[in-house]
């Protein structure tokens, strides 16, 4: 029992198991914070962080010089489902033409359904926006998580994790990652500092869209090896 135990743990490479880390702590993140999305009165994380944003007792003044706010906005806009609707046929258009259907089509399928996945909790948790400052963007849908911070995770890991597959060394391989990271942790951040979301909407949003990332990785490790998707050979 232990031999199989010792040679089942050899067969699982780090990359997998720290996906599988990721996903573990990403559901369980979003699980807690559910909770806190549905509670009758806001959190008081949620409340300070908002307020730390804007100029004490002045909660239409957000905080930093004018051009920030404009920066923000430019920022957000990476989150949009404009943005990442044009990214995501342009990643599918070019994958049709160099001749992988099946790697366009797993691209589709792990964007759409993270959509889908976003869209589900949405109307199960019914959270409306925070009033508690000005809005410096509008915005109609739900608040809980965020469409924006869920999304860009799904969509910049996904088409990241599938560049970093042809990439020549670990060092571009992880710049590329890390580019995709950063993109969506400044995109949530902007949520926040532009009043639509609460605190805690982001940070179901990256639970929920790193978990998802990860769980469309590990498939696309599955499906390199049966020749489906793109591989770097």
């Amino acid at each position: 029992m232990k031999s199989t135990a010792n040679a089942l743990l050899n067969r699982i490479e780090f990359p997998m198991l720290l996906a599988g880390l990721v996903i573990a702590g990403g559901l369980w993140g979003l699980v807690e914070l559910m909770e806190v999305a549905r509670s009758t009165s806001p959190h008081a994380f949620d409340t300070e962080i908002l307020l730390a944003v804007r100029h004490a007792g002045q909660p239409d003044s957000p905080i930093g010089p004018p051009w920030l706010q404009g920066a923000m906005r430019d920022i957000t806009a990476l989150g949009s489902t404009t943005v990442l609707v044009l990214i995501t046929t342009a990643a599918i258009g070019y994958f049709l033409l160099i001749r992988r259907p099946g790697t366009a089509l797993f691209v589709f399928v792990s964007v759409a359904g993270g959509q889908a996945v976003s869209s589900l909790l949405k109307h199960e948790v019914d959270r409306p926006r925070p009033d508690l400052v000005s809005h410096l963007v509008n915005e109609t849908s739900l608040s809980f998580p965020s469409g924006h911070a869920m999304l860009s995770a799904v969509t910049y890991l996904t088409l990241g994790s599938l560049a970093a597959r042809f990439l020549p060394n670990r060092r571009t391989k992880i710049f590329v990652l890390g580019l995709a990271v950063l993109t969506t942790v400044l995109v949530g951040t902007s949520r926040v500092y532009l009043g639509v979301h609460w605190p805690s909407d982001v940070l179901a949003g990256w639970c929920a869209g790193f978990a998802w990332a990860m769980l469309c990785w590990l498939a696309a490790r599955v499906l390199q090896r049966r020749n489906v998707v793109a591989d770097s050979e």
